[in-house]
């Protein structure tokens, strides 16, 4: 696989989406590719609209540093090293957990982003796409 696909995403979303109702949270799912291009996205009833935005972003800040978003955190505290990290990139960067990089042989080919639950409550639920993408 070169590029994740419509079809790809679809099955990631679905994985994430049974996830997320297996917890009882409305979330909404995010899904690009390795150039930060949306590739599918997807609101559950009822799920914060605010997310929209945050699930995009997550996705994006994962491929833009190849990283899980959670792997920010510590070093963007007050008086750490990436403190601010968050302000560049007009706002996109997102420093908490719920966005993971996709992987394929050693390349990050795109991302999912979750948001709408407790951080780890997002990451739980990134991470049911990022299991489908493995299985793919």
């Amino acid at each position: 696989m070169e590029k994740l696909n419509l079809e790809t995403a679809k099955k990631l979303i679905d994985s994430a989406e049974k996830e997320a109702g297996n917890i009882g949270v409305q979330m909404v799912i995010s899904i690009i590719d390795d150039g930060g291009n949306l590739i599918a996205a997807h609101r559950m009833d009822d799920a914060w609209l605010a997310s929209v935005d945050i699930a995009h972003n997550k996705a994006w800040t994962s491929v833009a540093l190849k990283m899980p978003t959670s792997n920010l955190e510590e070093a963007t505290t007050p008086n750490s090293e990436l403190w601010g990290l968050n302000t560049t990139n007009n706002g996109k960067i997102v420093v908490f957990g719920g966005g993971i990089p996709l992987e394929k042989d050693g390349k990050v080919v795109g991302a999912v982003g979750v948001s709408g639950g407790a951080v780890p409550q997002d990451v739980q639920v990134a991470e049911a796409a990022v299991n489908a993408f493995e299985k793919i």
